[in-house]
């Protein structure tokens, strides 16, 4: 992929305008109907799942296929002990690297260091290769689903990055937002999350998020801005009104932290069609011997 233009947010904030990618990307999410749903990696299957009920709180069924690659190369210790910038590093590998969600638009890349505290304990999926996930109706799931097993805490590469941990050198994981399920996907940085953890540490993060496009922020802009009018309008029909002035600077105050965020409000994850039909979809999770209830 040709490098595209960077819009910097702030320490640890950068937007990528991704260009040369129509899609679909390479590492995408499909589905079929009856609640069939795969992650697929340079047309690799990588994550079977199948959605069981209706309405409110349905379950999510996951088995996950040997295979995911990351798309960052591996970290040396020397590169963690540096100054090195982190988001822009990242970046550039994203755009150098085959088989990344990556496809024309626009991308955020962010540091993250606070969750809430379920996400990394209770929510974090530790279990492979099957597992379950209930996507509470109104507030999603809001935990972390790693792509390949996880390595034990006293393994050789975590126990080097547990000394990382310590020292406060440790390179942030690699997460991956996506909407449908109110929550992330690590990409990369599966033995440095379980590192942090086993150090009693929040893992830090760097969250890969699709936002709005240009033209996608004049329209919200356009509506944001003649509600702002409107509101304005208003005050300035009643001048001698109790709290007037602090009424338009409330508003003033509103509008512009509006505006400011516009560019970042995060879109949503595309599903792509499953090529062939359902029975695709039933005769892999067939080999994998996946079983979903109900079926």
């Amino acid at each position: 992929m040709n490098r595209g233009h960077r819009e910097l947010l702030g320490p640890g904030r950068l937007v990528l305008q991704v260009q040369g990618r129509p899609g679909p990307p390479e590492l995408r999410f499909e589905t079929a109907s009856g609640g069939r749903m795969m992650l697929r990696q340079e047309g690799r299957p990588v994550l079977l799942g199948r959605s069981v009920g209706e309405g409110c709180c349905p379950e999510l069924y996951l088995h996950g296929l040997a295979g995911y690659r990351s798309p960052l190369p591996p970290l040396r210790s020397s590169a963690m002990r540096s100054s090195i910038n982190w988001p822009h590093q990242y970046a550039r590998w994203l755009e150098e690297a085959d088989g990344t969600p990556l496809w024309d638009g626009r991308w955020e890349l962010a540091r993250r260091g606070f969750f809430e505290p379920s996400v990394w304990t209770e929510d974090f999926v530790r279990e492979w290769p099957t597992g379950r996930l209930e996507l509470y109706c109104g507030g999603g799931w809001h935990g972390v689903l790693p792509l390949r097993m996880l390595s034990a805490p006293d393994a050789a590469r975590v126990k080097a990055y547990r000394k990382h941990a310590r020292d406060g050198t440790l390179a942030p994981v690699l997460l991956w937002w996506v909407t449908f399920l109110d929550g992330w996907v690590i990409l990369d940085g599966h033995d440095r999350a379980v590192a942090a953890l086993a150090e009693g540490r929040t893992p830090e993060c760097l969250e890969l998020s699709q936002v709005p496009t240009a033209g996608q922020w004049r329209r919200a802009a356009e509506e944001v801005t003649q509600a702002h009018e409107h509101r304005m309008r208003g005050l300035a029909a009643h001048p001698d009104a109790p709290d007037t002035e602090r009424q338009r600077a409330a508003v003033e105050r509103a509008y512009a932290d509006t505006i400011a965020s516009l560019p970042y409000g995060v879109g949503p994850t595309r599903f792509w069609s499953l090529p062939g039909t359902p029975a695709t979809w039933d005769d892999l999770a067939a080999r994998v011997m996946f079983q979903c209830p109900r079926d």
